[in-house]
């Protein structure tokens, strides 16, 4: 998950023409969405406040990689926050872009930054303006990607972050260490995992919600962490698809921008079992009116001890964060 990329200005400016359209709307009921009785929360302990480790713990260890996961698991997480992309050859793979970025992986063990196809061919044309992008899962399967190094670089937003060897892994790899590691220590965990997805994606890297959507399903089925996991999006094409094929499974609704939850649900066209928006969108109001509907909120990505405190205050049920390290030295964590 990415913050908007916005100016400050631009942002307020924005933000303020979107709260005096909310709230007309936030002062009437929310939409007649269709109601549904939401499943049992996957959390380790039914209900209670769920710490999520963004990406493992990103701001500590590489992100979206082995080593991560499991640090955040002996840091005391456990709910793991992660994201997944099918590779060329229909593999499920953590990773938060479907394609290589240049910003954080290397190719092999030469150090040297990723090239695009037309580069390494000798072409003076860029594929593609956006770094690494090239490179998109839509051309590489599962042995192409896991030759690029993506721990090594020191992350440039992320200086207390330890830089170790780390590829993109496989889903099942993940979840094979990351079970492990619970039940060598009669531990419980859960995982909130995002499929990637965007309409202009579709058919070139990544195949869509049809064809990934389905591919996830059948690992988490095999799993045996199925009954303790979310499904997030930011594509409602993938909540409303998995809600059919799926409808047990819990959903998480990913709002970026707009701070009207009443015109996200109507969007959306159904109530998630958790509403999840960018942190500096929760308000008392709407974690009120969210309890109010049975609704769960756990906001993104909230790294500062003292917004950590005041979403406490406000009632939230989770927070997702790159550093849980600073979550967990909160005197109300305990």
């Amino acid at each position: 998950m990415v913050a908007p990329a916005q100016t400050q200005q631009a942002q307020q400016t924005q933000q303020a023409q979107q709260t005096q359209k909310a709230q007309q709307t936030e002062q009437a009921p929310l939409p007649p969405t269709e109601q549904v009785k939401h499943p049992q929360n996957p959390s380790p302990e039914n209900n209670a406040f769920e710490l999520q480790g963004h990406r493992g713990c990103r701001g500590l260890m590489p992100e979206n990689s082995i080593p991560g996961f499991l640090h955040a698991l002996e840091l005391g997480v456990r709910v793991l926050e992660l994201d997944v992309c099918i590779s060329a050859d229909g593999q499920v793979v953590v990773s938060h872009e479907p394609w290589i970025s240049d910003e954080i992986c290397t190719a092999g063990t030469a150090g040297t930054r990723p090239q695009s196809p037309a580069a390494a061919a000798g072409s003076t044309q860029n594929d593609d303006p956006q770094q690494g992008k090239a490179l998109h899962f839509g051309l590489l399967d599962y042995a192409a990607i896991s030759r690029y190094d993506c721990g090594s670089l020191p992350h440039p937003r992320f200086p207390e972050q330890q830089q170790r060897a780390a590829v993109k892994p496989l889903l099942r790899e993940v979840l094979r260490q990351t079970e492990t590691w619970a039940r060598e220590r009669g531990q419980t965990i859960a995982y909130n995992i995002e499929l990637k997805s965007r309409p202009q994606w579709d058919g070139v890297e990544q195949p869509g919600p049809e064809r990934a959507l389905p591919l996830l399903l059948a690992l988490m089925e095999e799993s045996d962490a199925n009954a303790r996991w979310h499904l997030q999006s930011f594509d409602y094409r993938v909540l409303r698809l998995a809600r059919k094929l799926a409808p047990s499974l819990p959903l998480v609704q990913l709002v970026e921008e707009n701070p009207s939850m009443a015109l996200e649900i109507k969007r959306l066209g159904f109530e998630p079992a958790v509403y999840s928006p960018w942190y500096k969108l929760v308000t008392p109001e709407l974690v009120k009116k969210a309890h109010k509907r049975g609704i769960r909120v756990i906001p993104w990505t909230v790294n500062e001890p003292e917004d950590m405190q005041r979403l406490i205050e406000m009632g939230v049920d989770g927070l997702i964060t790159d550093y849980p390290n600073r979550a967990l030295a909160l005197p109300n964590m305990h």
